[in-house]
């Protein structure tokens, strides 16, 4: 299981990569606005944190563009800043008709916004090295989620693909446990989620109760 950040925020990243070892990087319209700096600054200075390595950043395109030509071209003036960029694209049609595309070029896609088990069956098929289903926002509206992961495990796995199942949209420690039981590949999610996740009050209560016995006790 491979553990991405959600995050255009740099310092975020930088902690994630030295102190938790994360694998990659993903990242959304919302989390560049949230970074406060135009889009290819940002994405310039996660390139570098991970230049030389084979982490992966998901970069992704416009997500007004709904013409596969224009997917492409800027699917390849993306992938131009660094090689460790994976482009993004929302499911769709064009999308669909874009990634063998790209694929051809040596640039690897990540489909996004996947909500349904066929989405990601035809995202696998056209070449997809990602798909991320949305998990955090089914479960949100009532919708089951594990299964869901499990068929596109079972999808990929009964059909050969080559393509990861990329987690997204994750809440908490739960879904990450959830995720890796039905066999993603992958999970990504935001810096507050992996701290919670990691944490747990019983260990801080234990560790109180183990201090208090340290300093009751002799050290030689």
């Amino acid at each position: 299981m491979k553990f991405f950040l959600d995050s255009a925020h740099v310092h975020e990243i930088a902690h994630a990569l030295d102190m938790w070892h994360i694998d990659g990087v993903t990242t959304n319209p919302r989390h560049v606005q949230a970074s406060g700096k135009p889009f290819l600054t940002v994405i310039r200075e996660i390139a570098q944190l991970v230049e030389g390595t084979p982490k992966t950043v998901s970069v992704e395109v416009n997500p007004y563009l709904n013409d596969w030509q224009e997917m492409v071209a800027e699917g390849e003036r993306l992938s131009a800043i660094s090689p460790n960029f994976v482009i993004k694209l929302h499911c769709s049609e064009a999308a669909f008709k874009a990634i063998p595309i790209l694929a051809s070029k040596d640039i690897n896609v990540n489909v996004t916004l996947i909500f349904s088990a066929v989405q990601a069956l035809q995202a696998m098929r056209v070449g997809a090295l990602y798909v991320s289903p949305f998990v955090g926002w089914k479960e949100a509206n009532a919708e089951e989620t594990i299964s869901f992961v499990e068929d596109l495990v079972a999808i990929r796995d009964n059909y050969g693909f080559d393509t990861e199942i990329l987690v997204a949209a994750v809440r908490n420690g739960r879904q990450i446990a959830d995720a890796a039981v039905a066999g993603a590949n992958i999970v990504t999610a935001g810096f507050s989620v992996y701290q919670e996740a990691f944490d747990h009050p019983y260990t801080r209560d234990g560790l109180a109760k183990f201090q208090g016995f340290w300093d009751q006790s002799q050290y030689e």
